[in-house]
């Protein structure tokens, strides 16, 4: 029951964020406003915690299950740094930013934790009161 909502969500989601990184893009928001990235490395990692929960389809939330939902996340977060790495300090030619990054993978971690919590209050538990 709950796997359709999910899917809706992440899917306005994911054109959300889109939307508002090409907002970002064209009116240089990464660099005019210094905090930009990080609502937008919520909402990356918000999204991915979504897709994955779809993606294993829980009856129930167990502590397995939400471990493993975290390491995908963190585990996205990290190659996502590495491709940032590349190219922001090969390509672009600039220094490697240790804070930036924690920064980073910090808030993916907050956005997966979120999502978890989203989906237990808003969509297991209303899926539940409808049957």
């Amino acid at each position: 029951m709950y796997k359709k909502k999910l899917f809706l969500r992440f899917t306005l989601l994911i054109v959300f964020i889109f939307l508002l990184n090409s907002l970002a893009g064209e009116f240089h928001w990464y660099s005019s406003i210094w905090y930009f990235d990080m609502p937008m490395h919520f909402l990356g990692g918000f999204w991915l915690g979504l897709f994955f929960l779809w993606f294993f389809y829980p009856n129930n939330l167990s502590f397995k299950l939400i471990f493993k939902i975290i390491l995908c996340v963190l585990l996205i977060g990290i190659l996502w740094e590495l491709f940032e790495l590349f190219f922001v300090n090969y390509v672009g030619q600039l220094s490697f930013n240790t804070l930036d990054t924690t920064s980073d993978l910090s808030f993916d971690l907050v956005g997966g934790f979120s999502s978890i919590l989203y989906f237990f209050k808003r969509i297991m538990i209303t899926s539940q009161i409808e049957i």
